[in-house]
């Protein structure tokens, strides 16, 4: 699975989230694949096409009342279900020798959703894969077609040419509640068809360069090989899919991450119609508020996403958004927290209008916001915080627009919209442009991501800050 690492990425949705998940610590070791190359993401573009699935699930298995005190029917959903839950062995060019089994082999997990050999799995399972093997419980083998890998969700789509297949059975994850009962099924460390089960521990979570989706958080045992499968709840039905874990050792350590199966299957639809994902964008900087900024803008609680920057030519400058503004509804629907516009915005499409409800001045103001599209820019950068790539900066980054070039005077160079681990203990700032890496110039993540390729134990940045020049060494041992 993918142990979340210090990320280097763009928020696709647009909307970077300050601040939304301070309290967690991230680290290199991530519920990664077990050296799962796969295949590269297509270009996200608009589509909005939905593709119904034929379910053949039996019925749900009944859940034993919370009045009761017993714990749901955990052998019976293993029973009925474990069948659909299939291992995902990929094979291609080596990528991470962090948990190196030799040979540039993967593995991960997924589950089968239609009869006739549709499955979901994680875009990092399959990610630069040659070729995709997919195992069932039965021990038969079939080679895996991936239609489509979405970067930013973290969700692909496997094909197999079979017929009458188990499946699992879909659930609603805005029926879940925090206390509920979920069990995991997958196949941690290649050891396939193992269960594990805990509880909902929280729900909505965005994370450090996965903003757009918001996580059901659960204390399910969830190590690396577990990425893909699925999360079910105590009816037996299918909430999510297990996706990430913090550690500080690459290990399961009470923190697990799992997609909810509603934004995997509006990315699935569009997939299987067009070979494609897409992503609305907003253009903005946001953070959460606090209870002393709202009352110093004449809010009675702490509610929206604070606007901390507006990126020249967006949605958001065309709409009229302004630094200081706080969004308080998308589309009638209220904002808690600043991730929740990340989430919105991204599972949005390309041209899409949105009503936003804003705070400025203190009173109420409605703007009108026809969305943008994730640039090339956008995916890469969505793709290098979602697998394993060498070390680690801890940077959020974004291109220069071509006005701040100009005005700033560069050829090129990556804005930091966000610095944590290995960079923010250098000294890297928020609004530091980082013009180059150990001598070579840096215009795109790619070319990050080559020199980090060769596992160097610290690299030399050069940033502008402030109209001065500086080289700031990283250590990333």
């Amino acid at each position: 699975m993918k142990t979340k690492p210090l990320t280097t990425a763009l928020i696709a949705g647009g909307v970077l989230a300050l601040g939304t998940a301070g309290a967690f610590t991230l680290n290199p070791g991530w519920m990664t694949k077990t050296d799962a190359p796969s295949v590269p993401a297509t270009a996200l573009e608009a589509a909005g096409v939905q593709v119904a699935v034929a379910n053949t699930a039996p019925p749900a298995v009944p859940m034993a009342s919370s009045a009761s005190g017993q714990m749901p029917g955990y052998r019976a959903i293993f029973e009925q279900y474990g069948p659909a839950v299939v291992g995902v062995t990929v094979t291609g060019t080596q990528k991470d020798g962090a948990q190196a089994q030799g040979g540039g082999r993967g593995q991960g997990s997924g589950f089968i959703i239609s009869a006739d050999g549709l499955i979901l799995t994680n875009a990092h399972v399959v990610r630069d894969a040659r070729e995709v093997t997919v195992k069932l419980s039965d021990r038969s083998e079939y080679p895996a077609k991936v239609l489509g890998s979405d970067p930013v969700t973290d969700v692909a789509v496997l094909r197999i040419e079979a017929k009458n297949l188990p499946t699992v059975r879909l659930g609603n994850p805005k029926d879940v509640r925090v206390g509920d009962p979920v069990l995991a099924i997958g196949a941690p460390f290649g050891f396939e068809q193992t269960a594990t089960q805990g509880i909902v521990s929280a729900k909505g979570r965005s994370l450090p360069g996965d903003a757009v989706v918001p996580f059901i958080q659960t204390d399910a045992a969830v190590n690396p090989g577990n990425s893909g499968g699925p999360l079910f709840n105590g009816n037996g039905e299918v909430i999510g899919i297990n996706a990430q874990i913090y550690s500080h050792t690459g290990g399961y350590q009470g923190l697990a991450f799992a997609i909810p199966i509603d934004v995997a299957l509006k990315v699935k639809d569009q997939i299987v119609a067009t070979g494609k994902a897409s992503h609305g964008r907003l253009g903005v900087m946001v953070q959460d508020l606090t209870a002393p900024l709202a009352e110093s803008f004449g809010m009675k609680r702490p509610d929206g996403a604070l606007v901390s920057q507006v990126a020249p030519g967006s949605a958001a400058a065309a709409a009229g958004l302004k630094p200081g503004d706080v969004i308080t509804h998308v589309n009638g629907e209220a904002l808690m927290r600043s991730g929740a516009l990340s989430s919105v915005i991204g599972m949005s499409a390309p041209g899409e209008k949105v009503r936003l409800g804003v705070w400025r001045e203190h009173k109420a103001i409605e703007l009108e916001a026809r969305l943008g599209g994730a640039t090339p820019a956008d995916e890469a950068a969505a793709d290098q915080g979602s697998a394993a790539q060498g070390p680690r900066l801890g940077l959020a980054l974004r291109p220069l627009e071509p006005q701040e070039r100009q005005q700033a005077g560069l050829p090129g160079g990556m804005v930091v919209e966000q610095v944590s681990g290995a960079a923010e203990r250098a000294g890297i700032e928020t609004g530091d442009v980082l013009l180059a890496i150990n001598g070579k110039p840096v215009s795109s993540i790619e070319q990050i991501r080559e020199v980090l390729k060769s596992q160097p134990k610290s690299v030399a940045l050069l940033v502008q800050r402030q109209g001065n020049r500086i080289f700031v060494p990283v250590p990333l041992g």
